[in-house]
């Protein structure tokens, strides 16, 4: 791991006497980029900074049991949704083993982690995103209840924010309500590559916005975005890219800033249409929007100029859209999926969420 982890080292985290036993548990929520993060650089740094907005439904419940390790080297058990799953359990072990000179104590310990989604996994809804941040929590949490560290809320977030990027960048944005950065810009102070930090000029309309997801497809996307990440190297329209991500950071946080839905639209769409582009052009090449997908922004876009009202659409990487639109016009958006998308969705495969308030400890 390169050597920028050293601020978080502490040989102290280590139980000198009897290593305890129990449970800890949180949700945490999933999030939508609104300026995306594509491309990567050393131990999960970002190419451009991003910002999104945290959800509220669209989270992981994660509930991670530990004791004394019954050998000299610890041992994890990973079950999602309620089977043991080998996949996760792989990477949870190697996730942690990186952890080691950041949380000594995990050496001493064995664990089972029991993990579940509110929405389909690896569908484009950023879900390790929710779930690396649950578990971030889950770990600092440890932390602050057996060595007393991390005893203010800044603190405590912070560190993280920083562990869930270890782990998935995106993830890190989830430690966070609201609107959330990530990467180092002079557009806000103290903002990092190395954890994300709050938004906090926020207009109240933007506070309460609404994020409906429309499932084009639940099922596992094709190319996972670990190599779309990757494919970014060599994209010959990188450099342009990393550019037109900080420039549209700077109108996007005036827009949130100011309430402006007209710009909030222009660069939010913009940005979604951009990252697939970015795929489009990868060598080798690939496309995870569906025919529905294009339909379906087609519709929203005709409904906008009809109706006048400020619904936006997004894309994570995957073929299931988001639509953004201010509360007060939650009950037209809903007419507007009844009438005019049901041949692509059904009310099943809608998820109503909206802008949420960031992870909560469960029991």
């Amino acid at each position: 791991m390169s050597s920028e982890k050293n601020n978080y080292i502490n040989p102290h985290l280590r139980f000198k006497d009897q290593v305890p036993e129990g449970t800890t548990g949180w949700q945490s929520p999933s999030n939508i980029a609104l300026i995306k993060y594509w491309g990567k650089r050393a131990v999960q740094l970002p190419m451009n900074p991003s910002v999104s907005f945290t959800l509220s439904k669209s989270a992981t419940r994660t509930t991670v049991h530990y004791k004394p390790a019954a050998k000299k080297e610890s041992t994890i058990a990973f079950y999602f949704e309620g089977e043991r799953n080998l996949t996760f359990e792989q990477k949870t072990i190697a996730f942690f083993k990186n952890l080691h000179s950041v949380f000594p104590f995990l050496s001493q310990m064995d664990f089972e982690i029991r993990s579940e989604n509110s929405f389909p996994h690896s569908a484009g809804i950023a879900s390790s995103a929710s779930g690396m941040s649950a578990l971030a929590m889950a770990l600092c949490d440890l932390e602050r209840t057996f060595f007393g560290t991390l005893d203010t809320d800044e603190a405590f977030l912070q560190k993280a924010s920083y562990i869930a990027r270890l782990g998935s960048g995106s993830a890190c944005r989830s430690v966070y309500g609201g609107v959330a950065l990530w990467g180092k810009t002079d557009r806000l102070q103290d903002s990092s590559d190395e954890f994300a930090v709050p938004v906090p000029k926020i207009h109240p309309l933007f506070r309460h916005y609404r994020d409906y997801i429309l499932i084009v497809d639940p099922h596992k996307k094709k190319v996972s975005s670990r190599a779309g990440h990757e494919l970014m190297k060599t994209n010959p329209f990188a450099p342009a890219r990393f550019k037109q991500a900080n420039q549209n950071l700077a109108i996007l946080l005036k827009a949130l800033e100011t309430g402006d839905t007209d710009t909030f639209t222009d660069i939010t769409e913009l940005e979604a249409l951009t990252l697939h582009a970015m795929m489009m052009t990868s060598q080798p090449s690939y496309m995870l929007m569906k025919p529905a997908t294009v339909s379906i922004i087609e519709k929203i876009r005709d409904f906008r100029n009809r109706t006048g009202i400020p619904v936006a659409f997004t894309l994570d990487a995957g073929p299931n859209i988001h639509m953004l639109f201010p509360e007060e016009n939650e009950e037209s958006i809903k007419e507007f999926i009844r009438t005019e998308l049901s041949a692509y969705v059904t009310p099943d495969s809608v998820i109503a969420d909206r802008v949420g308030n960031g992870p909560q400890k469960t029991e």
